[in-house]
């Protein structure tokens, strides 16, 4: 009598195999690719300013220190604001009255750049291969359904942000924390899928506006907006106490205006909302 397993064998290599086959196209279950889809979170925010020196001047007052810069024959093109070790503000000259200010582009930080290209490209996703910036990372952007930038980096050693490890941490920074960062989009259940589907992104359950969570254990998120008219930017930093953030903008003259019991909002001189909260 043939053991039992030789029966047993063939029909579930039969069942294997049907499952593979029935698999979504362009993504995959397997845990490699999912630990490969992981961020570190949200490296940057880079906003255009209609004025840079207007515009330098504000977010020191919320205490952010200029870690460094770029510059041109016309002088600085970019400020690179200092949140934390891993995450930045950069405020962009603006060349031309054509260039809009605001948002021009969210980055997020990987500890394996290599690993995420080759996830994205398992996908279906096209980005370009990783390049060396001018400041030393690693770095590739990919677009998103409606054509936004969405730029992935890779912190290296010797680098302008390795080498600024420890400094440029001030102490009297309103926040030190960007937990959030809003994008417009016309077309919500493509967005949806796309950073769902696509980049491993998971929504928040039952969450209005739309709040997707980096793929990864650093809790932070980007808000999906209906476009509109006037749609202005929106980042959102962690604070220990509402009011007490609240008292501090103030006296460093700035008029915060009330976001909710659980939140104080600033606007910088280019209209992008700054929400100071409580993190969950």
């Amino acid at each position: 009598m043939r053991p039992v397993l030789a029966y047993v064998a063939p029909f579930l290599f039969v069942v294997a195999s049907s499952l593979a086959q029935t698999a979504p196209a362009g993504t995959s279950s397997q845990p490699g690719q999912k630990a490969a889809l992981a961020l570190d979170g949200i490296a940057h925010a880079a906003l255009r300013a209609g004025d840079l020196k207007a515009s330098l001047e504000f977010y020191q007052k919320l205490g952010l220190e200029r870690s460094f810069d770029f510059s041109d024959a016309q002088g600085v093109t970019v400020y690179y604001m200092k949140l934390n070790d891993r995450q930045f503000i950069e405020l962009y000259r603006r060349n031309s009255a054509e260039e809009p200010t605001g948002l021009m582009h969210l980055c997020f930080d990987t500890s394996a750049i290599d690993a995420l290209f080759a996830a994205y490209a398992a996908r279906g996703l096209t980005p370009p291969e990783p390049r060396k910036a001018r400041a030393g990372n690693l770095l590739f952007n990919l677009r998103g359904p409606e054509g936004q930038t969405l730029e992935y980096t890779q912190y290296m050693p010797g680098s302008l942000h390795s080498n600024d490890r420890g400094k440029h941490l001030g102490e009297p920074r309103i926040s030190d924390h960007m937990i959030r960062a809003a994008i417009a989009v016309k077309d919500m259940e493509a967005a949806r899928a796309f950073y769902t589907g696509k980049l491993g992104f998971t929504e928040r359950a039952g969450s209005s506006p739309v709040l997707l969570a980096t793929p990864g254990n650093s809790g932070e998120e980007v808000e999906l907006d209906p476009a509109a008219a006037g749609w202005k930017p929106r980042l959102t930093f962690a604070v220990p106490e509402v009011r007490r953030a609240e008292e501090e903008l103030r006296k460093r003259g700035i008029a915060p205006a009330p976001g909710g019991p659980s939140s104080v909002i600033a606007t910088d001189p280019d209209g992008t909302a700054l929400v100071f909260t409580v993190a969950r």
